[in-house]
């Protein structure tokens, strides 16, 4: 059984995420202790659980520890297979961090994943990075996903409902080349429980702002629906890069349009192929695929993920030079 220390380097939810799956994509055992042992509250939280739950159903797995607050777990894969799942994280809980750590296995074999949680969430991808930026680059290099935003959720009810489909799909070596056709630019501003005005005046802002840094229009969909709470959102992206911007109490809707757009252009001005998370987060799919990609900085997100797939025995060659590169490598 291979061990895995929860608290090396980033020490946070995402080596649980990412051992789990790399567990089922490897078949291979672990063992993952002292998981987020430096966090205010350690161990595993409800978004954990959900996405253990979700990738130990893809691969029939066995599973001890899984409890909240637990600072160890041992998964047992067992094969992957393709099912339709339905997970409710009980919170505001990242619904797209939830889908990170099942997607990589079910592109194997195909499945669907229904999640009830946040979809828009600090620290973590807004379901329109994840539909916008990630699920095309990954469609670019083979992998058929869809995905069906219901209801938008938010800090602290929660509710949102999404369901993402994948088709059983080979997933090609990721590449430099990988250019973005017609459509490469957007912005997609949100809001639930709102009025009407919330959402337009962030889309107003950020497209303003994008036009004056990049001399650009950037197409707007603006998506106003009810919703167990109240929050709004603002998600932009050109090309594989991207930046979001979360409302909160008290906080003018121009400044979240301005947020996302100011994220993006901190990205663009800044060299390589792809945005700095969307960097750590293709990393399990170029352990799974092999070839190469850019971006501007290696985050520790990234060194812990580089960290993370060695152990499994799947290296990663990072070249720090003007631009990073990352380029799978022949297997330890």
């Amino acid at each position: 059984m291979l061990v895995i220390d929860g608290s090396h380097l980033e020490g946070g939810g995402q080596i649980v995420r990412s051992a789990v799956a790399l567990s089922a994509l490897t078949c291979t055992p672990v063992r993952i202790e002292h998981i987020r042992a430096g966090r205010q509250q350690p161990g595993l939280r409800p978004q954990h659980l959900a996405a253990v739950g979700a990738v130990a159903a893809a691969c029939n797995a066995t599973v001890t520890g899984c409890t909240t607050g637990s600072q160890e777990i041992e998964f047992f894969p067992g094969c992957i297979s393709s099912h339709e799942i339905a997970i409710d994280v009980g919170t505001a809980g990242s619904i797209p961090l939830v889908i990170q750590a099942w997607l990589p296995v079910a592109i194997q074999l195909g499945g669907v994943l229904t999640l009830t949680g946040g979809t828009e969430v600090e620290r973590s991808p807004s379901i329109d990075y994840f539909t916008n930026v990630l699920v095309p680059f990954l469609g670019m290099h083979g992998a058929r996903i869809s995905v069906e935003i219901t209801r938008r959720g938010y800090y602290p009810r929660g509710g949102g409902l999404v369901k993402v489909e994948v088709k059983p799909s080979v997933l090609n070596r990721l590449s430099t080349d990988c250019q973005r056709p017609g459509g490469d630019r957007g912005i997609c501003s949100c809001s639930a429980g709102l009025p009407a005005h919330v959402a337009k005046r962030q889309a107003n802002a950020a497209a303003s702002h994008l036009s004056r840094r990049m001399g650009l229009e950037f197409p707007v969909t603006v998506d106003i629906r009810p919703g167990p709470g109240t929050g709004s959102s603002c998600t932009v992206w050109r090309g594989w890069m991207g930046g979001t911007g979360l409302g909160k109490r008290g906080y003018p809707a121009e400044r979240v349009g301005e947020d996302a757009a100011l994220a993006l252009v901190r990205e663009w001005e800044g060299d390589g192929l792809v945005d700095s998370f969307l960097a750590d987060q293709l990393l399990i799919y170029l352990g799974m695929a092999g070839g190469t990609y850019t971006s501007h900085t290696c985050t520790l997100h990234a060194r812990t993920m580089c960290w993370l797939l060695a152990e499994f025995g799947i290296n990663v060659r990072v070249s720090e030079e003007k631009i990073v590169r990352f380029e799978h490598a022949a297997r330890a």
